[in-house]
């Protein structure tokens, strides 16, 4: 009958057990005989067997129990927030009125027009005062008793907050899911916690280790602070192994992105709602090497691209030979802020297409024919942490132009995604590479030697 799975009960000395809406604790288990003796909150004591608690239908384990037989801290108010708190005397209200007639309960105290002909107990029974709340609830707007948590209150909702609020006068009408199942661990005394922290600093700047060895330098941290006495009170492997988990994760993140989270940021959402309030940069090799003619050596090739967050739209690139600088990210700007020009080879399709703006408009303001390239003034530009990117001459660049410059967190790509999932394109162009521009000798991919 004991196990870790769920829905298996834990019938040792000292565990908790909920039998018909009623919490029972273990007193006496005889396994020689199949039965077990229970004990209620109350005083109240019952021998029943293993067969009996087995197939019972509403007989489960208790929320509030331990597996070591330790019972956890119980549920007050204080865990509850304040609208918690008001959802629950509003439960309350409405119990006190099904049992006395009386919303606060006292009939020395009543409110306006109490008790009321449905809940007057000299008149009706218990029975039929909580049809007539049943009825009553779900006479009232469906948003409003939704909001109130009244919304699916039936008549055995309302027995089975009568039962709890018995046991438990406090939060017996509190909803279970409002308190965690878990109330801490005491055995994590203060030395413990600071050696679980210590030793987390500690190996977020080395290589990954287990949690074997995690727990050895725990008890080592203590052993050296505060002394052998200390040791003994350090518990499990397997507590610590929970709580090291709860406290920090799984654990299977990079230790680079680990530190790289506890990093202090602004707090700070940036939510882009028009186009050009957010342009993202970035640079990244080509697959390929290019010749500039053909007696000429292959050099690398470098793009830097700029991305609209909002259009995921391409407002800009460039290409770089061998590498390249604040000036050409400076060019890449002006780019941005400045119309493309049409080129004689290009058809009618490469024309200014967008919807609301005339093509004639924009090209007396350009002073020539435009091209479907977006052009705009940015706000913001998203960068990485580039030399390119901190130079000097590109922040004046950037203060003329009137941009604010907003660099991305260390080692967190996914705040200008939208630009790094283009990028990712990047290993696709060497593939869409025409054969004969590589018989040609023009185009040579790029090998990397492996070592």
């Amino acid at each position: 009958m004991s196990g870790q799975a769920a829905g298996l009960l834990e019938l040792a000395v000292g565990e908790s057990l909920v039998l018909d809406d009623e919490e029972w604790r273990v007193d006496l288990v005889e396994p020689q005989y199949g039965r077990v003796m229970l004990s209620s909150v109350t005083g109240m004591r019952q021998t029943v067997s293993f067969r009996m608690l087995a197939h019972h239908p509403r007989c489960r384990r208790s929320t509030v129990a331990s597996l070591s037989g330790r019972h956890l801290q119980p549920r007050t108010e204080d865990d509850l927030t304040d609208h918690q708190r008001t959802l629950l005397q509003i439960r309350r209200g409405h119990l006190l009125e099904v049992e006395t007639g009386f919303r606060s309960g006292d009939p020395l105290h009543p409110g306006p027009g109490e008790p009321r002909p449905e809940y007057d107990p000299d008149c009706t029974t218990v029975t039929q005062r909580r049809r007539a709340k049943v009825a009553e609830l779900r006479a009232l707007d469906p948003e409003h008793a939704k909001v109130l948590g009244l919304s699916k209150v039936s008549y055995r909702t309302l027995t089975r907050w009568e039962s709890k609020r018995r046991v438990d006068v406090t939060m017996g009408c509190a909803d279970d899911r409002w308190t965690p199942a878990s109330r801490g661990h005491p055995s994590i005394t203060e030395e413990v916690r600071k050696a679980i922290l210590a030793v987390r600093q500690e190996t977020l700047h080395r290589s990954k280790i287990n949690m074997r060895a995690r727990v050895g330098l725990i008890h080592q941290y203590v052993l050296e602070t505060y002394g052998e006495a200390a040791v003994a009170k350090i518990p499990s492997y397997g507590t610590l192994r929970v709580v090291w988990r709860e406290w920090f994760g799984t654990g299977r993140a990079r230790q680079r992105y680990a530190r790289s989270a506890l990093l202090e940021t602004t707090g700070e959402h940036v939510i882009v709602e028009r186009p050009g309030q957010v342009v993202a940069l970035d640079t990244t090799v080509l697959p390929v090497m290019l010749r500039e003619t053909v007696f000429d050596d292959p050099v690398t090739v470098y793009l830097t691209l700029a991305m609209c967050v909002y259009t995921h739209s391409m407002v800009g690139f460039r290409l770089t030979l061998v590498s390249d600088t604040s000036t050409d990210v400076a060019m890449l700007l002006r780019d941005v802020t400045m119309p493309l020009p049409m080129r004689d080879d290009w058809g009618e399709e490469m024309e200014w297409p967008y919807p609301g703006v005339p093509a004639a408009l924009v090209a007396e303001f350009a002073g020539h024919e435009v091209a479907a390239l977006p052009f705009f003034a940015p706000e913001t530009v998203t960068t990485d942490h580039g030399s390119v990117y901190r130079n000097h001459h590109l922040v004046q660049v950037q203060h003329v132009l009137g941009v604010r410059v907003l660099p991305a967190r260390v080692l967190r790509p996914t705040d200008k995604q939208a630009v790094e999932r283009a990028l990712r394109l990047r290993t696709l162009h060497a593939v869409r590479v025409p054969a004969w521009l590589h018989r040609s000798r023009r185009v040579r991919p790029r090998c990397r030697r492996r070592g």
